[in-house]
């Protein structure tokens, strides 16, 4: 069954890619497309605050907690549960970061990527 057959509404969830290296961008652009969702990627911190703020159709934020840029990555998961509540997170990162300080209803997908366990997560938000 695909997100779209789940959902019922024929709209397939859109899922926000945050990584700034473009090989692993396209691999995580693939995981969510596996996973039934569009997906919007997006290079920066700054970047994925911008489209947050001008897309209401996101449901998940898949994000590299490792990403350079101003913001770091557990600031800026705080930031969108604080501003939008609804959107759930699927965070990823070289290293994983203290677990208590993964804002509630984020899943942590270590490096390397355990592909099952992504594409799993990225269905459950997303359904």
């Amino acid at each position: 069954m695909t997100t779209t057959e789940a959902n019922g509404d024929g709209v397939r969830a859109v899922v926000l890619v945050l990584q700034d290296e473009p090989i692993l961008a396209g691999i995580m652009r693939d995981f969510v497309e596996e996973a039934g969702c569009d997906a919007v990627v997006v290079r920066t911190a700054q970047a994925a605050v911008r489209t947050l703020e001008e897309r209401t159709d996101i449901r998940v934020v898949f994000a590299d907690l490792d990403v350079r840029g101003s913001t770091t990555g557990l600031k800026l998961v705080a930031m969108i549960r604080d501003r939008w509540p609804p959107i759930e997170l699927v965070l990823t990162g070289a290293l994983a970061p203290d677990l208590d300080a993964i804002p509630a209803r984020g899943v942590f997908c270590d490096k390397p990527f355990r592909e099952g366990k992504v594409i799993s997560a990225i269905r459950s938000f997303a359904a």
